[in-house]
């Protein structure tokens, strides 16, 4: 018999930092569709169509609960797409401290989230 202790979904503060980096990945792509194109029909396709891309992603490949289940270099792969691309994002807007920090900190959690993810495989 499991005890809803045993059941309970444990959030570190990596999980956090990743939620969040999720956040501004997908509000880095809609921003940029709405500089980088033309308004209106250009600017606004890409502005909804690619964060909404990236958010389908991630949640077919990479989420906790991915339809599709990759191993860990498929899983990092993705990772790799969506934040990569946000980081990108901005410097193609101009801004590098903004995609560099980005970059910076979305690395450190993947690193983070990756070692843990590996050591869970290795225990169950």
């Amino acid at each position: 018999m499991t005890t809803p202790e045993s059941d309970a979904v444990r959030l570190g503060p990596n999980d956090v930092v990743r939620f969040l980096l999720e956040l501004f990945a997908l509000f880095s792509l809609g921003y940029w569709g709405y500089l980088a194109w033309p308004f209106p029909w250009p600017g606004v396709l890409f502005m909804i169509g690619v964060p909404l891309f990236a958010a389908v992603v991630w949640a077919l490949f990479r989420s906790p609960k991915a339809v599709v289940p990759l191993d860990p270099v498929g899983r990092a792969l993705v990772e790799i797409l969506v934040f990569g691309s946000a980081a990108a994002a901005w410097f193609m807007l101009g801004l590098p401290l903004i995609g560099a920090g980005f970059a910076v900190v979305a690395v450190i959690s993947g690193v983070i989230n990756g070692r843990s993810e590996l050591t869970k495989g290795d225990n169950e």
